[in-house]
């Protein structure tokens, strides 16, 4: 019988692989490989003549030029680290807001979920970055207002901040439709008799949300925060990004070692802002379920 069991499982397991093949083939090939094969080439000069492309042992040359010698890839990388995290914060809390409101019964709550993911249909990358620089995405003034003024004479580093995120709220709006859709998911899956037994012991809904569903929805907050940093990261292609430096780099005839160089620097940041990610909102050791759990064990060793 346990044989038998076993063959079904090892079927199960090789057609899901099976199924699973045309992904993981693509993954390889386009993913994987190239990835490996950028670390192979950030520690060589490659230069093009006429019988192909040379390669030239450079140790870690390239990355002492690209983090000691060249003038514009870590300014712009620092632009990109500050702008990631300011807006993958202000992506995530706004897209919770909008899901707890969207996910409320109420008249025509489809037709509002549809506006606020019809941006992610029809406004492609390059369709977004023709309207930013002529200038319709961005909400001017914003600097002159008294309160900024305030918020300058104690923390400029925040009127910054401020005054960089509302110049360009287009694009976090844009941000937010499908980790919306992904917050109503997680939304819809909530256990309604936990809320119900929450609201008979008189918990306010303040406490319902801060006690119990933000941290049953812990892992989606991570999963949209993952996907956010990502796509930052991906966009983040315009006049004066670590993406434009990498591309700079190419066009020259010498460049795609340094190029790798920079490419496997700037992924190394992103890969620490989803580890930074990770560590901030993992799950806590003593969760309500695993303190039960090991009450449960204690009990029955006794």
């Amino acid at each position: 019988m346990r044989k038998k069991q076993k063959t079904i499982g090892r079927r199960r397991a090789f057609a899901a692989y099976l199924f699973m093949s045309p992904w993981i083939i693509g993954f390889l090939i386009f993913t994987a490989f190239p990835f490996v094969y950028t670390i192979f080439l950030s520690f060589f000069e490659v230069q093009s003549t006429i019988l192909g492309y040379e390669l030239t042992a450079a140790g870690i040359g390239n990355y002492v030029v690209a983090l000691l010698r060249n003038s514009e890839f870590v300014p712009r990388l620092l632009s990109f680290l500050g702008m990631a995290v300011t807006y993958s914060v202000t992506i995530v809390v706004i897209s919770f807001i909008l899901a707890l409101m969207l996910n409320r019964p109420m008249r025509g709550r489809g037709i509002f979920r549809m506006l606020f993911f019809l941006p992610v249909i029809v406004m492609s990358g390059p369709v977004m970055q023709q309207i930013m620089d002529s200038g319709a995405a961005s909400m001017v003034g914003l600097d002159t207002l008294f309160i900024f003024d305030m918020i300058d004479d104690f923390a400029p580093w925040l009127a910054h901040g401020l005054n960089y995120l509302f110049e360009n709220f287009s694009l976090v709006l844009w941000y937010t439709g499908i980790p919306i859709i992904l917050f109503i998911n997680g939304l819809q899956k909530l256990n309604g008799s936990v809320l119900e037994a929450a609201m008979i012991d008189s918990a306010t809904p303040w406490q319902i949300l801060w006690k119990i569903t933000i941290p049953i929805l812990r892992p989606v907050f991570l999963l949209v925060m993952i996907f956010t940093v990502v796509q930052l990261s991906i966009y983040n292609s315009g006049e004066g990004s670590v993406l434009e430096t990498i591309q700079q780099a190419m066009n020259t005839s010498s460049g795609f070692g340094l190029a790798a160089a920079f490419a496997w620097i700037y992924s190394l940041v992103v890969l620490l802002l989803i580890g930074a990610a990770f560590l901030f909102l993992k799950e806590p050791k003593d969760t309500p379920a695993k303190i039960q759990k090991r009450l449960e064990r204690k009990w029955s060793a006794r």
